[in-house]
């Protein structure tokens, strides 16, 4: 016997299971006391390893889709945000959207769950096994922007568009140059129809003229996003200063809900933009 269990441990050791090694006298005590029958005892050691490793490559999945501090569905408080369908949350967190390349927009005034919920939904995601990536716009504007100067814009934007789902954060909060709208545009142009993306936005779409320094990029970004989209709407207060709500102004406690136009409808090719701007 302690040969041929020299030789499993010697395998498990191979076979880089150190979990299912640690596991194994506990195992075996088990199946020598008759508490567990011998295809009970594989199956342990498996789920051991299987358990460890997984939560190992969540682990470093999430730290490199920049997802941490992490954030989860179970810990959101739908009672504070009344306006949000908890159903409809619930059934994106199935994660059929990424599946169908579509893009989830959250929109509503600061504080109010949006990049929570943006977080969550790629935290299932990570979890469900696609890979995911989160930036906020500008953050992804200043590294698109480096990247061309140095020339290596192709294969920033291969980066970005590799992930399953992208998750860009905080659009309106800074304003974006008409360069920097126009690489933004190339990233979303790269990714249309092939892969999901995640929104969130302060400002409603009929100012994002204003937040990309241009009608004619902001136009034929909506063109792209919202051609296979979810548009969720959340209205009320700060979510992160619900305990200080009377330190608060009216003016600011009463944000009027930002209401999203219709879809625009789709055209031709947009008109080639000038002074070395990319083509939209």
């Amino acid at each position: 016997m302690s040969e041929l269990l020299e030789r499993v441990q010697g395998a498990l050791v191979g076979l880089k299971m150190p979990r299912a090694l640690e596991a194994l006298d506990h195992t075996l005590h088990r199946l020598e006391q008759g508490e567990i029958t011998a295809v009970e005892a594989i199956d342990a050691l498996l789920s051991e390893e299987y358990s460890t490793r997984e939560t190992r490559r969540i682990d470093v999945a999430l730290k490199t889709a920049r997802l941490v501090p992490i954030k989860t569905l179970e810990g959101f408080d739908f009672s504070f945000q009344p306006s949000l369908d908890r159903e409809r949350i619930a059934a994106l967190a199935q994660l059929d959207f990424i599946r169908r390349a579509e893009v989830v927009h959250f929109l509503g005034p600061p504080g109010t769950g949006k990049s929570h919920l943006a977080t969550a939904l790629g935290v299932a995601a990570v979890k469900g096994g696609r890979s995911v990536y989160r930036a906020t716009l500008a953050d992804l504007v200043e590294a698109l922007s480096k990247a061309e100067r140095e020339g290596r814009l192709v294969d920033k934007i291969r980066f970005y568009a590799r992930a399953s789902l992208l998750i860009v954060d905080e659009i309106g909060y800074l304003p974006i140059t008409q360069g920097g709208a126009n690489l933004f545009f190339q990233l979303v142009n790269a990714r249309y129809e092939k892969g999901a993306m995640i929104l969130t936005s302060n400002r409603g779409f009929a100012e994002w003229g204003e937040v990309f320094g241009d009608p004619i990029v902001a136009t034929a970004l909506l063109d792209r996003l919202l051609h296979h989209a979810v548009v969720v709407q959340i209205e009320g207060a700060s979510y992160r200063l619900r305990g200080h709500a009377d330190l608060i102004p009216e003016h600011v406690r009463s944000n009027a809900p930002i209401s999203p136009p219709p879809p625009p409808r789709r055209r031709g090719r947009p008109p080639k933009a000038t002074n070395g701007a990319a083509s939209l």
